[in-house]
């Protein structure tokens, strides 16, 4: 079975504002991408570094998330550019609080880096019960 969850050519996407930790959110590694958000990638020298390493993380990510209804891709490409409207939310099916995100920006922002945190977790919970 092919359980490809995660994308590297959208790995590498996120890795371009990496500095910022969107990458690292992407592959399931929160504690990394916070530090990265708040050291500007390390410095920018982790940054670089992690050019070379997303081929094991997506492998990695590939293998620890459970393939289903609802695609990974899909979901990170509406909260990274939609995430302040709640649009991923409605996507997994989560209408209650994809309101909540739409009328409050993404819960004033805080909401939105809770779900940098877990979007994985979140989607993976829903492709288990689909």
């Amino acid at each position: 079975m092919d359980n490809n969850t995660h994308s590297k050519t959208i790995g590498y996407i996120l890795w371009i504002f990496g500095f910022m930790g969107a990458h690292r959110f992407y592959y399931g590694r929160p504690i990394s991408g916070t530090l990265y958000f708040f050291t500007l990638g390390l410095l920018f020298v982790g940054w670089i570094v992690d050019l070379f390493l997303i081929s094991d993380m997506d492998r990695k990510a590939d293998h620890r998330y459970l393939a289903g209804d609802k695609d990974y891709n899909v979901t990170w490409i509406l909260l990274t550019f939609l995430g302040v409207f709640g649009i991923h939310r409605f996507y997994i099916g989560k209408w209650v609080t994809g309101i909540i995100w739409l009328l409050t920006g993404g819960l004033f922002l805080v909401g939105y880096l809770y779900d940098y945190w877990t979007l994985n977790e979140q989607i993976d919970e829903v492709n288990k019960t689909s």
